[in-house]
């Protein structure tokens, strides 16, 4: 079985002189340069490191009506230009001849910021709340799934939450973690998730936009150890009929400078009057960002009750049954106070999502949304009454729904920019027609016999 190929001594990069030592000293042959479609999907290519001042100077030119939302093909010709802050070295491929990674930036030939580059939108959402002095810092929990194929569910292992005896993929995910530890990626800790083969590698909290160049890198990794391993890794948000889906738990804090924005010692909940209005804004607008951060048909087999994934629109301290909570771990200390989005699948677009968050947040704090009390219960085994009682709404309960309510929304256009908002609803629209009209095993199953 092939082992990961570790490197080390990899300094953090700051700019292209930086990048073309290492590329000297660690005798890179190829850089791959990264970016991804509207939805989150990665794209790349590879230049030889005889091209790369050539890339940073000039950039290198792509045919963009090939990727995903991006232009039209009358519009076509686009330029991506790495950023030298994110250069790595692959860990998977060979250690001669090495290969290394940058994120790019998208731009037109004109050289302006391409407005249908993901990565671009997220900078612009950061730099608003920066004129505000705020800086957003993420930490998501990415739970995944390991099958023996990708032609089917056949899980490794019947292990649940925290189980050893039963985990089967111990060493796959040892190897995972060291892939990620020598790509400068801080990871928390691991562990078996509750399902049968489902995982979960927690991150530890990065600025944003830092956190979402990451969380592609992780996806990417996680695959790619486990291919050595003659296994398939998937964060497909339900694959299996009856056990919990993968969600993509997302804690998130303001900060100013060195301060916690929302940490307040006075209060009981240690949240501050800034931390309670971003709630509120994320809890008034999370059915018009859902079509984000939970973008696929299969998104919603997993936003169901009873499988531990968020379906009504609250909020409280410990309960997990809630669409936000407050984690207790570390009560009264500044630097760990964060609310947690319990909602977002982690085969969204991370940039896109957590732009949408930010500007939902955001927007409480600017118009002083009144964050209503916490509801400290179990919420799934509340009636529809006791729901109405204490005003809980619910999310979308399909992609369609999601839709409509993202059609209709005036943040979400605020927070994508006119192209993005109109290329993903175009484009999501395309999947629900294409899902709604297909005859499904189920139906067939279910229906032939009697009908």
């Amino acid at each position: 079985m092939a082992k990961v190929k570790i490197k080390s001594e990899i300094k953090k990069t700051r700019d292209k002189k930086d990048v073309m030592e290492l590329v000297k000293k660690y005798d890179v042959k190829f850089i791959r340069l990264w970016f991804t479609d509207i939805h989150g999907q990665l794209k790349s290519f590879a230049v030889p490191s005889d091209e790369l001042e050539f890339a940073f100077n000039e950039g290198m030119g792509f045919d963009g009506s090939s990727i995903k939302g991006f232009a039209r093909i009358d519009e076509s010709d686009m330029i991506a230009r790495p950023d030298p802050t994110t250069f790595v070295i692959l860990p998977w491929r060979p250690k001669e001849r090495a290969v290394a990674r940058m994120f790019c930036d998208i731009y037109e030939p004109d050289g302006a910021p391409y407005k249908g580059d993901p990565r671009y939108i997220l900078k612009v959402n950061l730099e608003k709340a920066k004129q505000k002095g705020f800086t957003l810092y993420v930490g998501p929990e990415l739970e995944y799934f390991y099958f023996k194929s990708d032609k089917g569910t056949e899980t490794l292992d019947e292990g649940g939450y925290f189980d050893y005896p039963l985990d089967a993929a111990e060493d796959l995910r040892r190897d995972t973690i060291l892939a990620l530890e020598s790509m400068g990626i801080k990871v928390e800790y691991s562990h078996h998730e509750v399902a049968h083969s489902q995982h979960e590698i927690d991150l530890r909290y990065e600025d944003a936009l830092t956190m979402a160049d990451i969380v592609i890198t992780h996806r990417i990794i996680v695959k790619e150890i486990a291919k050595q391993y003659n296994v398939y890794a998937t964060f497909m948000p339900k694959p299996i009929y009856g056990q919990n889906g993968s969600g993509m738990h997302t804690h998130q804090s303001l900060f100013k400078g060195n301060h916690n924005a929302f940490f307040d010692p006075k209060d009981p909940y240690f949240l501050s009057d800034i931390a309670k209005k971003y709630i509120a804004g994320l809890l008034t607008h999370i059915q018009e960002i859902t079509l984000v951060l939970n973008q696929w048909v299969n998104s919603y087999k997993r936003l169901v009750p009873g499988y531990e994934a968020p379906v009504y629109i609250c909020w409280a301290r410990r309960n997990r049954s809630t669409l936000v909570r407050v984690p207790l771990y570390k009560p009264g200390k500044e630097k760990a106070t964060r609310i947690e989005l319990r909602s977002p699948d982690p085969s969204c677009n991370p940039y896109l999502a957590f732009a949408c968050m930010l500007n939902a947040g955001l927007k409480g704090v600017e118009k002083g949304y009144q964050l209503p009390d916490p509801i400290e219960m179990d919420v799934y085994h509340l009636s529809e009454e006791e729901r109405q009682k204490y005003n809980i709404d619910t999310l979308p309960g399909s992609l369609n729904r999601a839709i409509e309510y993202a059609e209709n929304s005036d943040i979400l256009r605020e927070t994508l920019g006119d192209h993005i908002f109109e290329q993903l609803i175009t484009s999501k629209k395309v999947e629900w027609d294409d899902y709604r009209i297909k005859i499904h095993p189920y139906e067939i199953e279910r229906y032939l016999p009697i009908l």
